[in-house]
């Protein structure tokens, strides 16, 4: 007999309608479909900027159903239940979703998985989140990539199937569940006032995602390889705020950056490296998911490091550390939501090298402030620039803030765009930091500008003597820092 009973699309970081396995095989059924969203144990846990981006992107994501005529459920609860509750509510018997990687979305979904299937319903995953599979990529079967290069090279010329168009319509049930109001939520209310600069930074839904690729390659993926590194440069597609939010696929992304890359770009292929660098990051969180909460080589846990969180680690986080390209990068993040991706590493090299605080607790600031935030993405970035992750050798290597700056932002340009103190005239994104910021900071654009936490010189000596302290090999001379990056903000 016919299967006519709805089935409850659960949407979670995916919000689109291209290039979605799930939804294009829901639709090929021909039976009704419920798209649900459910702000369950993990989105509860995500930071205020994260939460305010969420907030935004499923208002996005509503207006794009309401087109093909469908709508966005919305729940609040514990997943296992919430799910069960709205398929005896419905009548449906099959629940799907796009998987997920991290071990806190592991564990919600297996519990989902169980709870369900115990109780008579079916319960299916598929893939749509990355390009490949985790155990389906490794030097050996049942093995996987710990350095990223041999990753890349076994993977280049790998076929990926082409996207789904997104459907012109979805069938709807002859009732749909009663939602919750998205308001009521208050998902924006963490990012305080900060929330009007982040309205004008951010760029929210499929439409624009799709939009912001069409730029990247018609304009700006030619000079991508010799431009990114570049604090003025607009020369990367920043691209990572949407696919932490699924508002373009993968898949979508790799297709146009193949397309340039036959066509001759020259940006092309370091551009399709970036994003098997977050392919990367989800093989290495999938099969050690210790990486988001410990470090990778356990012969760093006595490494010294400080998790104190007191005054000098405060001046790192409000970006008044005394060195402005430091403090011009965290600025950028609590104003716009982003962070140049050079800054990412500098801005953590500090923190983890020259203030030896424990990278955990700025990966609890970024997880914080970061619109783009993606777990995968954002543990292994910090455990790379600490030098405790995979992939980070030299460990030893630790950025000079003022040499970056002098190569990467010569005209100081960046710095001035962000830090006003340094400035007579401060420009709009250098005052905005200022109302943004809370203001039980007590800071104004008017304060006498800090001197450095640590010098860097001092800073540098301080740590290689921990190295060395430890038995570790380290080079005399200053570390070349390799154009590895921290993220797939391109």
């Amino acid at each position: 007999m016919e299967n006519s009973s709805p089935i409850i699309l659960w949407f979670r970081r995916d919000f689109r309608l291209a290039d979605h396995p799930a939804l294009a095989e829901a639709r090929r059924s021909g039976r009704s479909v419920i798209p649900v969203f459910i702000l369950d144990e993990v989105a509860e846990s995500y930071g205020a900027a994260p939460k305010w981006r969420l907030a935004e992107a499923l208002t996005a994501f509503e207006h794009s159903l309401q087109k093909i005529g469908s709508r966005l459920v919305l729940r609040r609860g514990i997943a296992a239940e919430t799910l069960l509750a709205l398929a005896r509510e419905t009548g449906a018997q099959d629940i799907w979703w796009t998987r997920a990687y991290d071990p806190e979305a592991i564990e919600r979904d297996t519990n989902a998985k169980q709870r369900l299937k115990s109780c008579g319903y079916e319960a299916k995953s598929f893939p749509g989140h990355i390009l490949f599979e985790p155990w389906t990529v490794g030097p050996k079967p049942g093995e996987f990539y710990k350095v990223y290069s041999p990753m890349w090279r076994a993977v280049r010329n790998r076929s990926v199937s082409a996207p789904e168009l997104a459907p012109q319509d979805i069938r709807a049930p002859d009732v749909w569940p009663q939602s919750a109001n998205l308001q009521d939520w208050q998902l924006q209310e963490g990012v305080s006032r900060g929330g009007r600069f982040l309205k004008h930074y951010a760029c929210v839904g499929e439409e624009k995602a799709l939009l912001r690729l069409a730029q990247f390659l018609a304009s700006r993926i030619n000079g991508y390889r010799n431009g990114r590194d570049f604090f003025a440069n607009h020369a990367t597609s920043q691209l990572s705020e949407n696919l932490a939010w699924g508002e373009i696929g993968p898949r979508t992304i790799w297709h146009a950056g193949m397309r340039a890359l036959l066509e001759g770009s020259p940006g092309a292929e370091h551009f399709l490296k970036e994003l098997v660098w977050r392919e990367f990051s989800y093989q290495l969180v999938f099969h050690t998911p210790r990486i988001t909460t410990e470090n990778w080589r356990p012969e760093w846990d006595a490494f010294p490091w400080s998790e104190e969180d007191g005054e000098a680690v405060l001046r790192w986080k409000q970006g008044r550390t005394g060195v402005p390209i430091v403090d011009a990068a965290m600025r950028e993040m609590y104003v716009t939501g982003h962070m140049h991706n050079r800054g990412r590493m500098i801005a953590g090299s500090y923190l983890t090298k020259h203030m030896m605080t424990h990278w955990r607790v700025g990966q609890k600031w970024f997880e914080e402030c970061l619109i783009d935030w993606d777990p995968a993405a954002n543990a292994l970035g910090w455990q790379w620039v600490a030098g405790s992750g995979p992939d980070a050798s030299p460990y030893f290597r630790i950025f000079n803030p003022e040499t970056q700056a002098a190569k990467f932002d010569p005209d100081s340009k960046y710095i001035h765009r962000f830090v006003a103190e340094l400035v007579p005239n401060p420009p709009p994104e250098a005052l905005a930091y200022f109302e943004a910021c809370p203001r039980s900071w007590n800071l104004s654009s008017n304060s006498d500008y800090p001197k450095p936490i640590v010098g860097i010189s001092e800073g540098r000596f301080r740590a290689l003597e921990a190295y060395q302290s430890r038995g570790w090999s380290a080079e005399v001379g200053q570390a070349t820092p390799s154009p590895r990056k921290q993220s797939d903000d391109r």
